[in-house]
């Protein structure tokens, strides 16, 4: 949950806005400007809540104020005191080791590679994969993706050396119906890297949601073209996103992810590596965006 009164006001606003958003989209065509006053506005209210150090600080909502420069790649085997180390354990499953040894598990079912026990798991509920409901108890941080007592779900704390926050998006459940924040795309700030976890998303992005999002350097998109977003709809949506590096997931065979990969080819670098694990800092990040396959570790 936030920490401190600021955090408190920010979550609150938060989720006031999601639900203000909901309420727009839900009315007429004649409501469009509408729209768009309310996602300047939202955006000018959630940085009014800020401190100014804080707000100043907040390097990945600078989305709304345009995008900075990138440069080349240039990995290396040992982690670096300023990289972020990205290991893909399996389906959605990424393991992040912040510089401060901090271990995040993104999508967490029970299972999150080898090394120490994270010390945060987030999850998401669209399927028995994405989540567990026996974590193991020396995770310090589980952090679900949605609320079980109804509403979205609001996340944003401080753990060393990152910052994770939530942007909740709807899931499609049987036939026609769907279910409102039952999705999280996660967010991690460090390094000066911001790094983003779609989650199990099932709808496009609205400008409010992206809004929300803010700038995101590193994405991790289900590429699966079924059970998630069609393929050319995730391919909208990493357009919309504009992350420098883009790492797909949640595929079942080499067939998605070579539509997702012939689909991404005209405007992304695309890269195969050998193996389950980079290291990615603000100066090793891309110039021409990419996406970059990794062997799944387990």
């Amino acid at each position: 949950m936030p920490v401190g009164e600021t955090g408190r006001r920010l979550a609150l606003n938060r989720a006031r806005s999601i639900m203000l958003c909901r309420t727009i989209a839900l009315g007429r065509k004649a409501v469009t400007m509408f729209r768009l006053f309310a996602t300047a506005a939202l955006v000018i209210s959630f940085w009014a809540l800020l401190p100014p150090a804080a707000a100043q600080a907040n390097h990945c909502l600078a989305y709304v104020q345009g995008t900075p420069g990138v440069v080349p790649v240039k990995l290396s085997t040992n982690q670096a005191a300023d990289a972020v180390r990205i290991t893909y354990v399996d389906h959605s499953t990424f393991r992040l080791r912040t510089p401060a040894g901090v271990v995040i598990a993104t999508d967490y079912a029970g299972y999150a590679g080898g090394g120490p026990v994270p010390t945060v798991a987030t999850m998401n509920h669209a399927h028995e994969t994405h989540y567990t409901d026996f974590p193991d108890p020396e995770i310090a941080q589980v952090l679900r993706g949605w609320n079980p007592m109804g509403g979205p779900a609001v996340h944003d704390l401080k753990i060393a050396d990152v910052q994770i926050r939530n942007v909740p998006t709807d899931i499609r459940l049987w036939g026609e119906m769907a279910e409102a924040f039952g999705n999280s795309i996660f967010i991690f700030e460090v390094a000066e890297l911001c790094i983003g976890h779609l989650g199990h998303l099932h709808y496009k992005l609205n400008p409010e949601q992206l809004a929300l999002i803010g700038r995101l350097d590193i994405v991790f998109a289900a590429v699966d073209g079924s059970y998630t977003l069609a393929i050319p709809s995730m391919i909208e949506v990493l357009q919309d996103l504009r992350a420098s590096l883009v790492i797909p997931m949640h595929y079942f065979g080499g067939e998605s992810l070579g539509a997702f990969l012939a689909g991404m080819r005209e405007n992304f670098a695309i890269e195969i590596e050998r193996g389950a694990t980079i290291d990615v800092s603000r100066k090793t990040l891309p110039r021409r965006p990419t996406v970059r396959v990794l062997v799944p570790y387990y």
